[in-house]
């Protein structure tokens, strides 16, 4: 199947465009670093809303440096998948370090990319939350659970790719969501399948981005 967008900052670009009744209001952008980062500062630009980050880190198997089976929150909530636990026999030693690493992460890009900003204020405000795609889910369920605990009055969800079950579960829990490409069938789905250039990103250019749109 032919990539559905260029990069992440053209996904954002597409996916702007259907979420055109939020340009020029009240909603913020709420961007998953790294990958979500260029996806939401497109968003923003294009409909002139600020931008800010929700750090949220994936709970890694053992083996693998991108596949988790839970996520720690900006606000140190954890949120564990106990069934993938049990189906793939991870054990408790395991799961201890892969949260405190987590939790790690969550702590480092919050002082890196906020600089001692203090977050921007959530109560009763409307969200856009922005990855750039849905596998598993556990991030954007966590970022979901987060935000609600800190108020947010509704929460979109905005996201280039995901795969259709994981974005059914994912829809009952927010108010709203949009997607541009929607993966259906079983077996694998990756999120790098859906862009023609895929890259990690370092957080100095997640940093310029936000610099630019962060007010």
């Amino acid at each position: 199947m032919k990539p559905a967008f260029r990069d992440r900052s053209n996904a954002g670009h597409q996916l702007a465009r259907m979420l055109d009744e939020y340009r020029g209001s009240a909603a913020l952008v709420l961007a998953i670093p790294a990958g979500g980062v260029p996806v939401g500062a497109a968003i923003a630009q294009e409909l002139g809303l600020p931008l800010d980050v929700v750090p949220v880190s994936k709970v890694l198997y053992p083996w693998t440096t991108e596949a988790g089976y839970g996520a720690v929150a900006f606000d140190g909530s954890v949120l564990l998948d106990d069934a993938a636990i049990e189906r793939h026999g991870v054990k408790p030693g395991q799961i201890e370090k892969a949260v405190a690493d987590a939790h790690a992460k969550v702590e480092r890009r919050s002082a890196r990319l906020r600089k001692g900003r203090a977050a921007l204020a959530l109560e009763g405000r409307t969200v856009i939350v922005v990855d750039d795609g849905i596998a598993a889910g556990s991030t954007m369920r966590a970022a979901i659970a987060a935000l609600r605990r800190q108020g947010a009055g509704k929460i979109v969800v905005a996201v280039p790719t995901a795969h259709q079950p994981t974005l059914d579960a994912i829809s009952k829990l927010a108010d709203e969501t949009f997607c541009a490409n929607v993966r259906g069938g079983g077996g694998s789905f990756a999120v790098a399948d859906a862009y023609e250039e895929w890259r990690d990103l370092p957080d100095e250019e997640i940093e310029t981005l936000l610099e630019n749109r962060v007010r």
